[in-house]
């Protein structure tokens, strides 16, 4: 998956769950936030991942009885999608043609003669 995020971007939080963790990790659906660092990040238990911290949200020490003991853990950017502010423009550009994409076949359809 591509993920089109820079710093100081706003972003929207599509994801506020966390399966097996009781401990509240702070982010709520559909809430807008900033990002202040976004890039690949590896974890000893959950693996590679891209990840994004927020400026609004600083993780800490994750040290506690559930923690893993990592420094300001960034979250999974599949939890967050762009704050699109016009959002029939950010439609107009998936009709829009990419350079590579292929050219469909013209196909003729024949006009049925009326009785």
């Amino acid at each position: 998956m591509s993920y089109d995020f820079h710093v100081g971007q706003k972003v929207v939080c599509i994801d506020d769950t966390f399966k097996h963790v009781s401990i509240d990790q702070g982010i709520r659906k559909g809430e807008i936030y900033t990002l202040r660092w976004v890039g690949e990040y590896t974890h000893y238990i959950d693996g590679t991942f891209f990840g994004v911290k927020l400026e609004e949200l600083h993780r800490g020490n994750d040290d506690g009885p559930e923690g893993y003991g990592a420094a300001d853990m960034p979250f999974r950017a599949t939890r967050f999608r762009p704050l699109v502010k016009d959002k029939i423009s950010s439609l107009r550009k998936l009709l829009a043609p990419t350079p590579d994409a292929p050219v469909e076949p013209k196909v003729k359809v024949k006009k049925k003669e009326e009785v």
